[in-house]
């Protein structure tokens, strides 16, 4: 297990744009299973819908891609570096995700060369998927 402490020393993401609280399982360059704890406070809240509070889809999507950064970057090879985004295929959303919501984000390497890599992703609240979806990264000097 991993704590936010921890986190903060892999990835470089702050508030209110670091998306996950706890890392429950890694392989470094292979998988990591991390949760986000939602809260109504929660910036993004206030204007997604303060009637009605939902979690951004991009957020899920950028909460789970910081969960297989936390992989790829707790290699001694990429310390230092940055993931950066460069494509999202196949992503789905099935199920809202609310104030009080744990969301846990399961990310598995699919393939990595040259510094540029692959990822599945999975997210869910208990043991129903919420969203999931491919997501490509390069890695790059800061």
């Amino acid at each position: 297990m991993m704590n936010i402490d921890e986190i903060k020393k892999i990835i470089p993401h702050r508030y209110p744009f670091l998306l996950v609280d706890k890392i429950l399982e890694l392989e470094p360059g292979k998988r990591a299973v991390g949760i986000k704890n939602v809260t109504v406070n929660e910036p993004f809240f206030q204007g997604h819908f303060p009637e009605y509070p939902l979690m951004p889809g991009v957020l899920i999507v950028e909460a789970m891609a910081q969960v297989g950064a936390i992989s790829i970057m707790s290699l001694d090879e990429y310390k230092g570096k940055l993931g950066v985004f460069t494509g999202i295929d196949g992503v789905r959303f099935r199920k809202e995700v609310r104030p009080g919501d744990v969301l846990r984000m399961e990310v598995e390497l699919t393939a990595m060369r040259r510094g540029i890599g692959k990822a599945e992703g999975k997210a869910y609240i208990g043991e129903e998927l919420v969203c999931s979806g491919n997501l490509m990264f390069a890695i790059v000097d800061k």
